[in-house]
């Protein structure tokens, strides 16, 4: 790089630069910690005391937990339907909006699925508590009407984790979409022109103009998603379960919270940190590898 074009964009790396220091203060200072995994730590002797080293007696620790294997299946089977549907509802939805000639009508609809994201999670649990209350909820009394019976939908361990997927994929689709309708706003009109001069119907240009041109987007949030496939949402489960639904939505960071900090054994909650960030790293380096294999996207 030649000296004059790294002066020109100086500006550009200069704007990076907050944002770099924000990642190594909370992403890469941190990271001194995960020898915390191997120790019984006591914090009274700080970081760098003399801590008695475990090896992995903290990792043979919580493998061995009787719920550990609940916890991971829940957190994968959680994570997993927020994954598909978080892919699947944004696309079909901005291909439908895409699809609308009313732009009134089409601009109401964007920023009304849109404003859900910018609520957190402590804002929207109590309405979601509110909502479907058993006693009072507007859904159980719509169910009381027709003849249904009432569904406690935080309580019952087979509703909760569809009621987890199914308010965040609320929360958040409107967010995917306007990113893929950005997406489809990249499309050249002339190939839609051609299309239609060939005879091809509203599915046709869909399946063979609209989706292809989606591709490399789809094929990018894929892979940026995959990494967090052990992130079911700590926030929004913290927020709407209880002990009483344990057993179908307690995932690996709420069992984190309660050992680490609840039941101050921070070995071991460090230990479940480091297994998820290991398991992390090996899933989105596997699916940056399939991404580049079979769409040829790279990212540098």
């Amino acid at each position: 790089m030649g000296i004059g074009k790294m002066w020109r964009e100086l500006p550009l790396h200069l704007m990076m630069l907050p944002g770099l220091v924000l990642i190594v203060l909370f992403s890469y200072v941190p990271m001194a910690g995960i020898v915390i995994a191997f120790q019984k730590f006591i914090p009274a002797k700080g970081l760098f005391g003399d801590q008695r080293w475990v090896g992995l007696d903290n990792f043979r620790y919580v493998m061995n937990l009787p719920s550990f294997n609940q916890v991971l299946w829940n957190t994968l089977f959680i994570s997993s339907l927020k994954l598909i549907l978080g892919l699947i509802v944004p696309i079909i939805f901005a291909i439908l909006l895409n699809e609308l000639k009313n732009e009134v009508i089409k601009r109401s609809v964007q920023t009304t699925i849109y404003l859900p994201y910018f609520l957190s999670w402590v804002v929207l649990g109590g309405i979601l508590i509110d909502i479907l209350s058993p006693s009072s909820g507007i859904v159980n009394q719509l169910l009381g009407a027709f003849g249904l019976n009432k569904i406690f939908f935080l309580g019952d361990n087979s509703w909760f984790p569809f009621t987890l997927v199914s308010s965040d994929i609320w929360k958040n689709f409107g967010y995917g979409t306007i990113v893929y309708l950005a997406a489809i706003t990249g499309i050249d009109p002339g190939l839609y022109e051609s299309a239609t001069i060939d005879g091809a119907n509203r599915w046709h240009k869909v399946w063979h103009i609209t989706l292809p041109g989606m591709r490399m987007v789809i094929v990018l949030l894929s892979v940026l998603s995959l990494g967090q496939l052990l992130n079911a949402g700590f926030d929004q489960v913290f927020n709407l379960y209880s002990p009483q639904v344990y057993e179908s939505g307690d995932i690996l960071d709420t069992f984190v919270y309660r050992i680490g900090l609840l039941d101050a054994q921070y070995g071991v909650a460090t230990a479940v940190g480091l297994f998820k960030s290991l398991v992390s790293l090996i899933l989105i380096s596997s699916s940056y590898f399939v991404a580049y294999r079979f769409a040829k996207y790279r990212i540098f």
